[in-house]
This record gives structure tokens, C-alpha cells and sequence, in this order.
């Protein structure tokens, strides 16, 4: 069969299973790389080399960047003194919940921001007597928009910025694409605050993530301790209750509150069985009894892990709920530092997001364990494998057969149509299938148009970046739009009341705003 010809086989067929929801995205991905070495479209290096590209391994160490500040306390923080500033006035809410989820998705990408600030704003939508999908499609939403006001917001970002360089233009800069992010972020801010009371429904929740916030007053009332909830969990240590499991080595061991548990590691603060109190001096443990143990957090990770105890509340989600831990401090001072080597063009990205994870793991800031858990391995899988797709659009020939055709069509109405054209394009895939595959399909034919053009290929990469960033319709579209299905009650049609008008908006700011910073 003909290298084009093969090329476009393999991409229908990735798009249609992408679409079919039933294999994991990974798995296609990888399928992709493998067919394009199979078929002797791409050599077995070309095939693998997305694996080593300085993409994938930049997105991977901005999650553990990410994982630094919210397992220190950095977004519990920022997440407490903004939407606590709010009140609960409704209007307030949705202008401070859309603006620190924007901010912070610019410096920890749209995944991170909307799972560190989903349980708070749960808790402040239920408090302040408030559906909670009321807040929450405008959180995620806000994120995408967020996602353009600087180059670590997402994968994208990052892929369009290497393509740039590799069609012989320029990288964009860290904050280059605030450029085009302010006025999104501030676009979809109005249309939700003028719109969303009629577009967003409200529903009631099928999972609603547990108020952890308020945790020592119910240990301190269970178990009827003489401690103040702050002395129980503070940034140093905390609590953890443990179950005695079946078969545990520790049935029959001796206990009594206030001694150490056989590691010498944690205090024992009280023992129940069915709810009450074991003393005595013939109390020993049984099967079900609970434990509350005190300790370190570093303490508490590691004991709670044996498994000779069930933990009830890993200690790890706990000490999230503790606004600026101990190491703080050195999470905000590496991302700092990470921002000023972005932004200065010091060193190439890759290092110096390398150089900021490395500084958490060493800083403590996150455990080794914590960094490899926090890295989303599915999207690093789905970038690695779909990057040699884009190689082999632009080897074979079949991105400059698909910009021939997409001209052909437009004729000659000028760049800007064109550009439409390709946006268009990229929102429509963008809602059915991961828009960060959708942006290295399209890429090739991009590049292709400009160059057949002959203009920039800046705009049309910045276009692309916009248009992928557009992904509302759908909860399928983004990870993002399904985290907050369950605990917003969200149906799937539920996605394009607010979605279509936000839609539409992007892909106007990316088909008439975008050319007029980054002109053809």
C-alpha cells in the first residue's frame, strides 16, 4: 500500500478507536508507534522516539512540579484564603473560584489545578447552600482558558512551542502565550457570569468527595480526646486511623494509649472495638479494632503502608488538607526558580523542569514514591506514541496532500481562511478524542499550509494551541470534564449548553485575535 495511503489508514483507525472509549488511550497510542514500524512507514527508532523527546519528558516533570505545591499545602492555601474571601455571595464565588483555577493551571496544567480544588469548591458550594455543578463546569472550563496564560498550563502548549522551532521559526516564550490567555481567561469569565445561571444546570451529585477539612474535630469528638483539633493535625504531623485486618501479626499484641506502636515510631492515642473504648490491663488487639496512631507525616506514610493495618484516611490526603506545610517554603522557591529559567530562556525547557523536579524529590517536598504516583503516565504514553504519527505525516507526504486538499477548498480567500479551516478541524476532534492527540495531528498540515502559503507559522501554531484549549462539548473531551462529572451529577449532554457559546468564542479569538499578535 501507498506510504500516504497507509499513514491516513492508521490515523482513521486511532481516531475511531480513540472515539470508541473502549481502549484505553495509552494503548492506542502505543498501537500507533507500533504500526508505523510495521508497516515500514517509520523506522523502529522513528517509532520509539517520541520516548525520548524533550516533550514528553518536560510534561512529565512539570507533574511532579505540580505535586510539590499540593502536597505541601501550596494550593490548599491559595484555594482557602481566595474562596474564603468570597463568602457566599454566588457571583463572588464563580469570579474567584474561575481566577484561581486559571492561575494555577498556568503553573500546575488543567488536570492538577481542577483535582487540587474540586474538593474545596464542593465544600463551599454545599456550604454556601449551592448546587455544586453550579460551580464546578465553570471550573473546569476556567482551566482551559487558564491553560493559555503561560507555556507549563498544558502538553500542548509545550508540543505547539517545539513545532514551532522544528518548522525553522522561533520557540514561544513562558508568558508569550498570556498574550492570547488574558483575554480568554477574561472572555470566559463574562459569558459565564452573564450566561451560566441558565446554561449550567443543577443536579444532584452522584459522588461528592469527602470534607476532610473539619477531620481532627470528628477524631477528637470519636474518640474523646482531651486535644485541641490543632495540636491532632498541624504541618509537622498528624493522625492516621487504622483498622486491625484479619491475620494481622499484630492480633493479640498488648495495648494501651500513649505507648509507642513496635516500629517506635508512632504514639498509640486511643483503641476502640465496635465504637468503644479498650483498656484494661488485659486489653489486647483483636480483628476490627481501630487504632489512632500519631506521628510525623513521613512517619505515618510508611507504617500506614504495612500491611498489618488497614488505613482509613491515607495520611497523604490528610496533610493536604494543612495550608503551607513545612517544606512549603522550598516547593514555592523551586517553582519560582523554574518560572525564571522558562522565562528567561536560560537553560532549554526540558532542563528546567528536570532540574525543579529533582529539587522536590531532594527538598522533600514529595517523597521518590509521590513523584513517580504523580506523573499522569497515560498522558507521557499518549504524546510518546502519537509524536512519530506526526512524523510520519510530514515524511510520507500526507500532510502536505491534506493542506493541498484544505487549499483547494478555500481557494484563494488568504491565509486566515485557511487557518479557520484548520481550527475548525481541531475542535471538532478536539471533543471526541484526547485534544492533545488532535494537536499533533494537525501540526503537520499546519505547518504544511504555511509553508505552501508562504507565511509564519507562528499564528497557525497559536491558533491550533487556541482551538485545542476549546474542548467543552463533551465530558470525554478532557480529563478535567470528567472529574467533575460525578461530583457535579453532570449528564453528557449536559457539557454543550455552556460549552457551544465558549466554543464559539475561542474559535473566533483563535481565526481573528491571533493573527493580529502573531501576523502571517
Amino acid at each position: 500500500m501507498d506510504p500516504i495511503a497507509t499513514t491516513l489508514v492508521i490515523l482513521l483507525v486511532a481516531v475511531v478507536a480513540f472515539m470508541s472509549n473502549r481502549i484505553p488511550v495509552g494503548v492506542v497510542a502505543l498501537a500507533v508507534a507500533i504500526a508505523l514500524w510495521a508497516t515500514g512507514i517509520l523506522t523502529l527508532n522513528q517509532a520509539l522516539a517520541g520516548f525520548g523527546d524533550p516533550t514528553v519528558l518536560f510534561i512529565a516533570a512539570l507533574f511532579v512540579v505540580s505535586e510539590g505545591l499540593d502536597a505541601t499545602g501550596v494550593t490548599t492555601w491559595a484555594g482557602q484564603k481566595v474562596i474564603g474571601a468570597a463568602g457566599t455571595s454566588t457571583r463572588k464565588l464563580l469570579v474567584y473560584i474561575m481566577l484561581l483555577v486559571a492561575v494555577l493551571t498556568a503553573l500546575i496544567s488543567v488536570n492538577g489545578a481542577v483535582a487540587a480544588l474540586l474538593p474545596v469548591v464542593v465544600v463551599v458550594a454545599v456550604r454556601a447552600g449551592l448546587a455544586p455543578s453550579r460551580l464546578l463546569l465553570p471550573l473546569a472550563f476556567a482551566a482551559h482558558a487558564g491553560s493559555m496564560l503561560a507555556l507549563t498550563g498544558t502538553p500542548v502548549n509545550i508540543i505547539v512551542s517545539e513545532a514551532a522551532v522544528e518548522a525553522g521559526d522561533r520557540a514561544f516564550g513562558f508568558f508569550e502565550f498570556g498574550l492570547v490567555g488574558v483575554p480568554l481567561v477574561v472572555g470566559t469569565l463574562l459569558i459565564t457570569m452573564f450566561f451560566g445561571s441558565k446554561l449550567v444546570p443543577e443536579r444532584v451529585a452522584s459522588v461528592i468527595p469527602r470534607d476532610l477539612s473539619d477531620h481532627a474535630r470528628v477524631l477528637r469528638a470519636q474518640y474523646e480526646l482531651n486535644r485541641t483539633p490543632d495540636e491532632l493535625i498541624d504541618a509537622e504531623g498528624g493522625v492516621a486511623e487504622v483498622v486491625i485486618p484479619p491475620r494481622s501479626s499484630l492480633i493479640g499484641l498488648h495495648v494501651f494509649p500513649g505507648m509507642c506502636t513496635p516500629s517506635g515510631s508512632l504514639v498509640i492515642l486511643a483503641v476502640q472495638r465496635g465504637g468503644e473504648e479498650v483498656d484494661g490491663p488485659d486489653a489486647v488487639l483483636a480483628a476490627g479494632d481501630t487504632l489512632l496512631l500519631e506521628g510525623s507525616w513521613d512517619d505515618l506514610d510508611e507504617h500506614t503502608a504495612d500491611p498489618d493495618v488497614l488505613v482509613v484516611n491515607s495520611p497523604d490526603v490528610l496533610r493536604r488538607t494543612v495550608p503551607l506545610g513545612p517544606r512549603a517554603g522550598w516547593a514555592i522557591g523551586i517553582l519560582i526558580a523554574m518560572i525564571a529559567m522558562l522565562a528567561t530562556g536560560l537553560v532549554p525547557a526540558v532542563i528546567a523542569g528536570l532540574v525543579a523536579a529533582i529539587a522536590m524529590v531532594l527538598t522533600r517536598a514529595v517523597t521518590v514514591t509521590q513523584a513517580y504516583r504523580s506523573i499522569s503516565w497515560t498522558t507521557v504514553v499518549l504524546v510518546a506514541g502519537m509524536i512519530p504519527l506526526s512524523t510520519a505525516f510530514m515524511q510520507t507526504g500526507a500532510a502536505d496532500l491534506i493542506a493541498d486538499g484544505l487549499l483547494g477548498v478555500v481557494g484563494d480567500a488568504g491565509p486566515q481562511m485557511a487557518l479557520f479551516a484548520l481550527c475548525l478541524i481541531t475542535v471538532v476532534l478536539g471533543q471526541l478524542i484526547s485534544n492533545t492527540a488532535t494537536v499533533l495531528i494537525v501540526i503537520p498540515v499546519a505547518v504544511s499550509v504555511a509553508a505552501t502559503k508562504d507565511v509564519s507559522v507562528l499564528p497557525f501554531l497559536m491558533a491550533l494551541t487556541v482551538a485545542g484549549a476549546a474542548s467543552f462539548l463533551t465530558p470525554i473531551a478532557t480529563p478535567a470534564n470528567m472529574m467533575v462529572m460525578g461530583p457535579g451529577g453532570f449528564k453528557f449532554t449536559d457539557y454543550w449548553k455552556l460549552g457551544l457559546p465558549l466554543l464559539v468564542f475561542f474559535l473566533a479569538v483563535a481565526t481573528f485575535y491571533v493573527p493580529l499578535i502573531w501576523q502571517f
